[in-house]
């Protein structure tokens, strides 16, 4: 790993000058081979058909209206970002810019563009496509400005050009200028995390033709609820990416074909079938019948078996976070030396060793390790149960009860069995003097409601990271006030806010530091958890690079001759 600091933003867009400030290696292990990207002795084919295993359909394939793993899997096939990061790692590198240069302020930023490019449709890509796309995210009205609808948008840019809900802020996008081959993005304050957040899926560039003609903007229904009326999402999505839809049948299966008019290196594949299979029991049974030839999410128990009967297995390198939160408005975790008693209470060692895969490895922070702003002396909570009790009997609280809230129905690469670990850590906090009081809903939309209306006490949850900054981590929870963690110490949300808006990186480095160490004294929940999600390959396919951020390309896929 390597944790390249510099001075100011970066210049020009060579690899070596990525914002996000480190390059994660690819790891894999298992199988016939250490890894899909390398050559495993077996001689590769150009062309045929890869079928690949997904949980689900996607939502949409209009990357602007989507936040899901399965949605933004497929956007990255037939769609490009100006900026991408670097195979295997959170680096951010060039793709349909070809260089990029902020002013000294951080406000403006110029991109030149790669020429030559078509977008599927023949139309071509160029300074006014990227101005189109990004006024029409700014401009999104009705349910478009719902967050569960254009959820990135406000991860990065919080509101619109005219905020329908007067609790989104300003925009931090201004406008966009066309000058020759050059598209010109001007911000309405600096933000150290943008660059890194473009290369998010939801940020992918499409033919203003596609959009108008296929009615990508006619969105109806709720937030909950949410309509596509237009077929650009659904039948006609048109990018620039090495593949093109061919057909897409709900719940059989999606295909993509190879898109021959591709400006860089045409895919090795003819075409990739995404298959969905909602159970992840099945989906494995599908690779050890050969139905598939790989998938994602393998789960922990699987592995063994799967490694033995010479399947590869491949890991993800770990950039997630499970966690124990707090509601710090709910009585008695407004009390800090509660928080303290819950933290010792807590074997997380003991939990991760049994529940998780090799490679998991107990979380001290809300962010992973790899990440610049990383504190190696925050404020430590070893499992210490004579010490949790101590700090009850000094709380003033008297058999201290807390409802501790788990999600039924869903497995996450931080949490692929909630109901194994709420029981596990139940019995930690009441063998400590809690009484728990077990609460559950399914996770989407009752649990994730719930924790976001502020409606549970302790719950399980976490995060795995978007894109390669510590403001995607503990600026996500902690830079706004948010009722599911309740109030914390003020200057929390200040130290954030000033660490994201800081240019120079060294100094952010220092910053997010220091607001780790503030977050662990102030304990709004317990980390306990990183881990490395898993994929599995037949034997012989080659070139698959897991990414810490899931941007992965399926054009670099070649199977066996």
């Amino acid at each position: 790993m390597h944790n390249l600091r510099r001075q100011s933003f970066p210049r020009r867009g060579a690899l070596a000058l990525g914002l996000a400030g480190l390059l994660v290696g690819t790891a894999a292990c298992g199988g016939n081979s250490e890894d899909t990207g390398r050559d495993t002795g077996s001689a590769a084919q150009t062309g045929g058909t890869l079928v690949f295993g997904t949980s689900s359909d996607p939502v949409s394939m209009d990357g602007a209206y989507v936040s899901d793993g399965e949605s933004l899997r497929v956007v990255r096939q037939l769609f490009e970002t100006l900026v991408t990061t670097v195979p295997g790692g959170t680096e951010i590198e060039p793709l349909l810019a070809t260089e990029y240069e902020p002013s000294n302020d951080g406000k403006t930023w110029t991109f030149t563009l790669r020429k030559g490019v078509k977008f599927h449709d023949g139309t071509a890509f160029d300074a006014k496509a990227v101005c189109f796309n990004f006024d029409r995210w700014y401009n999104f009205k009705g349910v478009q400005q719902s967050a569960s609808v254009s959820y990135y948008w406000q991860t990065v840019f919080s509101g619109y050009a005219n905020n329908e809900d007067p609790s989104l802020g300003q925009s931090l996008y201004q406008n966009c200028e066309v000058k020759g081959d050059q598209a010109v993005i001007n911000l309405t304050s600096s933000s150290a995390s943008f660059l890194s957040g473009l290369a998010l899926a939801s940020f992918s560039i499409a033919s203003p033709t596609a959009l108008q003609k296929f009615e990508a903007d006619k969105v109806t229904g709720t937030g909950k609820e949410p309509r596509f009326e237009g077929t650009f999402g659904t039948k006609n999505p048109v990018g620039t990416g090495p593949f093109k839809l061919e057909t897409f049948e709900p719940n059989n299966r999606l295909v993509l074909a190879r898109f021959e008019d591709y400006w860089g290196d045409k895919a090795k594949l003819d075409k990739v079938i995404l298959k969905p299979i909602a159970d992840g029991p099945a989906r494995r049974q599908a690779l050890e019948s050969g139905d598939i030839q790989g998938y994602d999410l393998v789960a922990p128990g699987d592995l063994t078996a799967l490694r033995g009967a010479g399947f590869q297995i491949l890991e993800r390198p770990a950039f997630n976070v499970g966690y124990v939160g707090f509601n710090t408005a709910k009585a008695p975790l407004d009390n800090p030396k509660i928080r303290q008693a819950v933290a010792h209470a807590l074997n997380r060692e003991a939990l991760v060793r049994a529940k998780y895969p090799p490679g998991a490895e107990v979380a001290k922070q809300f962010m992973p390790p790899s990440l610049f702003g990383y504190a190696k002396d925050v404020q430590a909570y070893p499992y210490d149960v004579a010490k949790a009790k101590a700090l009850i009997a000094e709380s003033g609280v008297t058999n201290p009860t807390v409802e501790f809230w788990y999600p039924t129905g869903v497995s996450r690469p931080y949490m692929p069995d909630p109901a194994a670990n709420f029981q596990a850590f139940s019995a930690d906090l009441t063998a400590a003097g809690f009484t728990v009081v077990p609460k559950s809903a399914p996770w989407n939309p009752d649990y994730l409601n719930t924790v976001d209306t502020g409606g549970t006490g302790l719950r399980l949850l976490g995060w795995t990271g978007d894109f390669g900054d510590p403001d995607n981590f503990i600026g996500t929870f902690f830079r706004t006030k948010q009722p599911a963690w309740g109030p914390l110490e003020e200057s929390i949300y200040a130290d954030l806010e000033a660490a994201r808006s800081e240019p120079d990186e060294d100094k952010r480095t220092d910053l997010y530091e220091a607001v780790n160490k503030k977050i662990m004294a102030f304990l709004p929940g317990v980390p306990y958890v990183h881990t490395k999600p898993a994929l599995a390959f037949a034997k012989g396919v080659q070139g698959y690079v897991p990414s810490p951020v899931s941007i992965e390309d399926f054009s670099k896929v070649s199977l066996p001759s």
